[in-house]
Formats: C-alpha cells, sequence, structure tokens
C-alpha cells in the first residue's frame, strides 16, 4: 500500500465523530470491514488496535462451499508480508471440516467465506496513533473530516419470530432428553427474529447498535448489498507472534440502573454453579481445540470465570492461551479451533449435529467470525453474535439468538436469556416482535 501516513492524535480525538465520519464515507465502496472496540478494554486487555477500517477491493478471495480452507491458505500466502487481509468465515465452513451439511432457508445469503486486501486502511492503534494507508491518504482524511453526520430516525418494525416461545421451550426439554441420554453434555440451540420488505438505514443502525451496546468486538461488514451489523463482546481466537488466546463466553445476567441490585447480579453470575459448568465445559472444548495448533504442554487457562461488565450484561469470560507450533500456517489454526465451542456445545460435532436438526434457520455469518489477518501472520477474530444482517437487495432483515442448554437449564429462563440479548438489536431496529 502506497502513502502511508501515521499521526499521532490524542487519545480524546480518537473521537466518536472522526469514527463516525468513517463509517459514513466508507459507504460509498461496494466492500468495506470494519472493527471497533469502542474505547473498552476486552479480558485481560489483549489488544493492539482500536478502530479498523478496510475499504474497497484490490484484490479478494470469495468462498464457493469447495475446498475454501485451502483456498485461504494459498490466498493468505500470496498477501504475507505485503499487506493486512480481512473478511469473515461463515458457520458453514464446519461443512468443509466434517461430514456435515445445512439445509435450511438462508434470506441473507453471504458466502461462506469472504477475504480482500483493501485499496485504503484506517488503524488506529491502542496508543492512539492514527495510520492511514492509501494512495492518497491526505485526501482521504480531509474528504472524512469534511463530512457532516446526521441522524435519521427508523421508522418502527414489526420483527417475527421464527419459533415461538412454546416451541423454543419444547426443543429445549428435546435437547435435554439427548443430555440426559448421553448424546452430548452441551448444546447452544439458537432461534432467529427477522422481517420481509423492510428497509434499515445500516449506517444508523449501527450507530444506534454501538451507542445502546458498545462492546469490544464491534464490526460492520458490507459485501454484495449484504451487511452484518454487530456489537460482538467475544473473542474466538487471536494469534499475537508465537501466542495464541481464545475467550469464550459462556454466563450471561442483565445490568441494573440500581447499583446494589447490580451488584447482586454480579455476585449471582459469579458464584452461579449453573453458568461455571457451561464455561468450564466449553474452556475444555477450547483447550482441545488449540492444542491441535500448539506445542505439548503450552495451553494453559489463563483465567477462569472471569465477570466482565457491559453496558446492558454482565458476561463471565475465560481465557486460554498457548504457544503455537513454530512453522504452521496461521490459517490452520484457525480452522483447528473452527467453529468456536462457545456458539455449538459440546462434543462439537454431535452438537453441530443436533444444531442442524433442531433450528430452522441457516447461521450463515451468525455463529462465524469477522477479522484481520496482519502482514506479519497475526491475526484476531471475533465471534458473531448480537448482530443483526441485513439484505438489502431483497430487504429482509434478522438476528439471531442463543443459549447454551445444559442439564440443569430451565427452558424459560434460557428463553428470557435470549430475549435479554435480544434487546439490544430489537431497540437498535426501533422493533418490536409480533
Amino acid at each position: 500500500m502506497a502513502n502511508s501516513l501515521n499521526q499521532e492524535i490524542p487519545a480524546e480525538q480518537i473521537s466518536e465523530l472522526f469514527i463516525k465520519q468513517a463509517v459514513v464515507w466508507a459507504q460509498q465502496f461496494e466492500t468495506f470491514c470494519i472493527l471497533d472496540n469502542n474505547r473498552i478494554a476486552n479480558a485481560l486487555n489483549l489488544q493492539e488496535i482500536e478502530f479498523a477500517m478496510a475499504v474497497g477491493v484490490k484484490d479478494s478471495l470469495i468462498g464457493t462451499g469447495e475446498d475454501d480452507w485451502n483456498k485461504m491458505k494459498v490466498f493468505m500466502d500470496k498477501h504475507s508480508g505485503d499487506s493486512p487481509v480481512f473478511g469473515y468465515l461463515s458457520y458453514d465452513l464446519k461443512n468443509q471440516l466434517e461430514k456435515l451439511s445445512s439445509k435450511h432457508p438462508d434470506y441473507i445469503g453471504f458466502a461462506p467465506m469472504f477475504f480482500f486486501t483493501p485499496l485504503h486502511l484506517i488503524l488506529i492503534d491502542s496508543n492512539g496513533q492514527l495510520m492511514v494507508m492509501s494512495e492518497n491518504g491526505d485526501e482521504m482524511l480531509k474528504e472524512i473530516k469534511a463530512i457532516e453526520i446526521s441522524k435519521t430516525v427508523q421508522k418502527p418494525l414489526s420483527i417475527h419470530a421464527k419459533v415461538s416461545k412454546e416451541k423454543y421451550i419444547e426443543t429445549v426439554k428435546k435437547i435435554k432428553e439427548h443430555i440426559l441420554n448421553g448424546d452430548v453434555y452441551e448444546l447452544n440451540y439458537c432461534v432467529e427474529f427477522f422481517a420481509e420488505n423492510t428497509s434499515i438505514d445500516p449506517v444508523q443502525t449501527y450507530f444506534s447498535l454501538q451507542k445502546i451496546s458498545p462492546t469490544p468486538f464491534a464490526s460492520m461488514l458490507k459485501w454484495e448489498n449484504k451487511y452484518l451489523i454487530s456489537a460482538s463482546p467475544e473473542r474466538f481466537i487471536k494469534k499475537a507472534l508465537n501466542k495464541l488466546f481464545s475467550q469464550p463466553i459462556k454466563g450471561t445476567i442483565r445490568r441494573s440502573s440500581k447499583l446494589e441490585i447490580d451488584q447482586q447480579h454480579i455476585y449471582e453470575l459469579k458464584n452461579s454453579e449453573k453458568e461455571k459448568a457451561e464455561n468450564l465445559m466449553i474452556v475444555d472444548l477450547v483447550r482441545n481445540d488449540l492444542a491441535k495448533s500448539s506445542e505439548v504442554g503450552s495451553v494453559k487457562v489463563e483465567e477462569l470465570y472471569g465477570i466482565y461488565s457491559f453496558k446492558q450484561v454482565h458476561q463471565m469470560i475465560s481465557t486460554v492461551s498457548s504457544t503455537i507450533i513454530d512453522g504452521i500456517h496461521p490459517m490452520d489454526a484457525v480452522e483447528n479451533a473452527f467453529p468456536m465451542g462457545s456458539m455449538t456445545g459440546a462434543p462439537k460435532v454431535m452438537a453441530m449435529k443436533l444444531i442442524e436438526n433442531y433450528e430452522e434457520t441457516k447461521r450463515g455469518l451468525y455463529s462465524g467470525s469477522v477479522g484481520y489477518f496482519a502482514p506479519n501472520e497475526d491475526f484476531d477474530f471475533n465471534v458473531v453474535i448480537r448482530s443483526i444482517q441485513y439484505n438489502q437487495t431483497s430487504n429482509y432483515v434478522n438476528f439471531e439468538v442463543g443459549s447454551a442448554i445444559t442439564f440443569d437449564s430451565d427452558p424459560e429462563q434460557e428463553y428470557q436469556e435470549c430475549m435479554l440479548k435480544a434487546s439490544a438489536m430489537l431497540e437498535a431496529l426501533n422493533a418490536s416482535i409480533l
């Protein structure tokens, strides 16, 4: 990339205005990927980048559903040491790793995988340094800073539930029977909420979602008039030099505006045997996943049952680390851990088979991952949850929510957890469930 600019800017000028101006500026392009940690320290503060915006396409790889993982290795090798690569992995790439299929309807239509090298790149690191990489970085910054931010109000939407509450509770009971029979010991069951023949303003929806639910792994992505608008709090996998990190979330409780009640909620989450059991099951799965790419004996749990507070919810987050095997392809490390155990359950393959059996929507990019590979082959990817998807061509909007079902799960409480997770998306869409 030509004409790199490096500027030190005061932390207070990693301003929300500049970031909003950059997001609006990106809309003129057919393809972009925005990653924003909303000035929130993630678990154990494992971050180097505050904000990244990759815009326009120099070179790209579109997954076809066949041999996509190997094609991505070739694409990465082509650009290693030269350019960062941004993009996404859909949940259904699992079908190329195991004997699995996804036959449910998909009304959004993201390709299985998409990665690209950008024409323009803006990075703001955790020290407040702004980097612009573009053929004409000065002109690009002038254009961005000249943009005036206007606000549009989303007209009220009516959202439909693909699965009724009654059917949800019935399905959870069936899943618990599988757990009793020893088929799985945890399963992440998700349901879709959607609106047809509906148009939204993706930018304003993104701004609204970040205001309602600021999180450290937020993202916005556009590919062929399909949008992901995400307030993800969860990291899937990160590589920093020779270290791998994964930070699964299992355990959610709502915030309260009253300090005493909020502190009580933290206490309840921290001491919930059910939530700790769910978390530990996935930590064990993640340890196994990382071990496939790591030196023997290097996998360790950096933090177990960490409690982290976000604007809407408290979350239980654990951190697993390892030392990557020297010489292993970075894409292999991602592949060996994919899809993330927090969105499947355990054992992973059987959980995914049952997910296909009981869910009614193809997950697509939901439960997938958005992120980047740096030129030195470090990488960082989130978990696509707490996210709105929008097909601007067909005017179809959806989001999915789910929870981990275990032996101790109460179906009514699991449904209420789904509704808690749905609340930010509903508010950002100015929507109510019919």
